[in-house]
């Protein structure tokens, strides 16, 4: 867990468990609410809304930028990917979060708005699947097996139907609802298409209801990003998933090697190029990629010898998983030709 924020520092958005607690809506902390930090000369409104799941994220680079910039104002939202990519293609947002890449037809609707953006990998997650703690007979399950649960027309009712030996009670199932980009990738990576999934499952805008409704059903079963489990890691079990290759955990470890399959996905922050000729949002989007100063060296995310940007310290600070270097390299000559671009 993250040490405690430093003193003389806004406290709104320091902590994951408040950021991940308050990620159904706005973080009141970074609606233009930082009172103290540094007049850098900048100024100006910043609007970020999009993935559920991306706003921790999201929220930290944008509080770290506004405590040395305090006279920029950036509201981060979290109304899911869908919805966010809705806004952002019809120009009420500057910069959009997603949990997945843009769909053909919200890149028509940015088409059709003359809104071009620039899209970047900022961080990595893992979706998790847990279940909860009093089921003592799973340990982990094939994708295979997750396959048979989840997919539309699915047979499996009770847990002895995706084993032999396991109990003979009904799975109740938790999981992201369709506007999401964990819905997405999930059931992309799982069942082979997006929103192939059964229709009697418990679906969520906000995966702490779905943490809570596993955690009240001993035979229940739920996905959602990894960082919320970890946020309830007493109130769940974690299993592990089989690919072929034998079960294996979302950790740091896992899934910045790459090792958690196919459930490691990139997390994506999206930034409106026509925007970056405004001074204050040009230097937002380049802040991201900029080295961590003396301020954020805490010892359980800056490994000895590491030199991380904001976005890969920010990802770990609440609770996901930096990006590869060569990723970030990748994502910073975008953003520095779009830059380029737009400046002419």
């Amino acid at each position: 867990m993250p040490n405690e924020p430093k003193a003389g520092r806004a406290d709104g958005v320091s902590r994951r468990r408040v950021l991940l607690g308050t990620a159904g809506g706005a973080l009141s902390g970074l609606a233009g609410c930082i009172t103290r930090g540094k007049d850098s000369g900048l100024e100006g409104e910043i609007r970020m809304d999009g993935s559920n799941t991306v706003l921790p994220h999201g929220a930290v680079v944008s509080e770290e930028f506004q405590w040395r910039n305090n006279q920029v104002e950036i509201p981060v939202r979290g109304s899911g990917t869908g919805a966010g990519f809705q806004r952002f293609c019809g120009g009420e947002t500057h910069a959009q979060n997603a949990s997945r890449p843009i769909l053909e037809e919200e890149q028509e609707r940015c088409d059709r708005n003359g809104i071009e953006y620039v899209e970047l990998e900022t961080a990595l997650d893992g979706i998790a699947v847990f279940a909860n703690p009093a089921n003592d007979w799973c340990e982990s399950l094939t994708v295979d097996e997750l396959a048979r649960i989840w997919e539309s027309g699915s047979d499996v009712e009770t847990w002895n139907d995706v084993r032999n030996g396991w109990p003979d009670e009904e799975i109740e199932l938790y999981g992201r609802d369709p506007a999401s980009g964990t819905f997405d990738y999930f059931t992309e990576e799982i069942t082979g298409e997006i929103g192939n999934i059964r229709s009697d499952y418990a679906a969520s805008a906000d995966t702490n209801v779905i943490v809570r409704g596993v955690r009240g059903d001993r035979h229940a079963l739920g996905f959602g990003g990894a960082g919320y489990y970890y946020e309830n890691e007493d109130d769940l079990k974690l299993l592990g998933v089989d690919d072929g290759d034998g079960s294996v955990k979302p950790e740091l470890a896992t899934i910045e090697r790459g090792e958690y399959q196919p459930l490691t996905r990139p997390l994506y922050t999206y930034f409106r190029v026509d925007a970056l000729a405004r001074t204050e949002f040009r230097r937002f989007a380049q802040f991201y990629f900029e080295e961590i100063d003396g301020e954020a060296t805490e010892a359980d995310i800056v490994r000895p010898g590491e030199e991380l940007t904001w976005t890969q310290w920010a990802a770990r600070r609440v609770g996901y998983y930096a990006i590869p270097d060569e990723v970030r390299e990748t994502s910073e000559t975008k953003l520095a030709d779009a830059i380029a671009e737009v400046q002419g």
